[in-house]
């Protein structure tokens, strides 16, 4: 089966459970529950193009399939900041700021991040990803650490507030926030549109890509700004997601049957949407909310992640 079958497939499989979605138990209600559920389809698309394409290329950059911007620690920075505002200003702060002041902030957060990581942590791993891997989760354990230190300080109502903006959710969404989101989205993928095959070199490896005539170091730092840039748009919409970018990630290079980023990226973005409306649609007919889509989805992506840390060695 050609990689253009497989997108039709999995396209067709998105449009069946996007209906599914929508209309489950609706009972036709376009006053008000099918324009909520609307709002939360668009949430889970743009949040797994987001995901799906920061991961894919994170690992490309970095040149290893278990690596994940999640591991690195780009959402625990986010989740940092949150429990930050909420401590320093209190709920005053989320209204102080508004949506888009708390969007634009995070954003330049992730930024400084990506810079932090591209200048002092990957000159000194470059050649051992494991070592890399160490300190991406070593990283991600400190800065999570001060952000439960920091949510001892803080009053049972702000709390609670950091809470929903800890766990994966389609419901928090508003219009103001997918509308910078999609701004952001359709941006970088503007600007990575014409540098595909420079990825495709680059996942050779720096010593390849260079021997090509590819700027490695040029590449690497305008990617790892988009992928903060889009880590801070798929946190700031749907929360954390751990151990889904390798999952979909992997799953990707496997039904795509190429490492041509024009195949895998739009694979893995179909992916991560059927995933997300699958889990969505599980919790809120099948367990009737008794349960999250974050346990489900980083259940399956964590036990995929060990299984794909034991069994891999480096960029294969």
């Amino acid at each position: 089966m050609s990689a253009t079958v497989k997108i039709r497939v999995t396209l067709i499989l998105i449009i069946l459970l996007a209906f599914v979605f929508l209309f489950i138990g609706s009972g036709l209600d376009f006053d008000y529950l099918i324009p909520k559920r609307l709002m939360r389809l668009a949430t889970i698309v743009l949040g797994s193009i987001c995901l799906a394409f920061s991961a894919v290329v994170f690992q490309t950059v970095v040149g290893n399939r278990i690596l994940a911007p999640s591991v690195m620690g780009y959402e625990a920075v986010y989740l940092l900041w949150q429990v930050l505002l909420l401590f320093v200003m209190g709920t005053n702060g989320l209204m102080i700021l508004g949506v888009s002041g708390n969007f634009i902030v995070s954003i330049i957060l992730m930024l400084i991040y990506s810079w932090v990581l591209q200048h002092w942590l990957f000159p000194q791993c470059k050649n051992d990803v494991y070592t890399l891997l160490l300190f991406g989760l070593v990283l991600t354990m400190v800065i999570g650490t001060i952000t439960q230190f920091i949510q001892l300080r803080i009053s049972p109502g702000e709390f609670s507030i950091f809470q929903g903006l800890s766990y994966t959710s389609f419901n928090r969404s508003q219009p103001q926030t997918l509308l910078y989101g999609t701004l952001a989205v359709t941006t970088v993928l503007w600007v990575s549109r014409k540098t595909l095959p420079v990825l495709d070199v680059m996942a050779l490896g720096r010593e390849q890509a260079q021997s090509l005539g590819v700027n490695h170091t040029k590449y690497v730092k305008r990617y790892l700004a988009l992928i903060a840039i889009l880590v801070a748009v798929s946190t700031s919409l749907i929360g954390p997601t751990v151990f889904m970018g390798v999952f979909v990630a992997n799953i990707a290079y496997v039904l795509a049957g190429s490492n041509h980023h024009k195949v895998t990226l739009p694979i893995a973005c179909a992916i991560t949407i059927a995933i997300f409306l699958m889990a969505q649609i599980f919790v809120e007919h099948v367990f009737n909310y008794k349960t999250s889509v974050s346990i489900l989805v980083n259940l399956v992506g964590g036990i995929y992640f060990l299984a794909l840390t034991v069994r891999t060695r480096g960029f294969t």
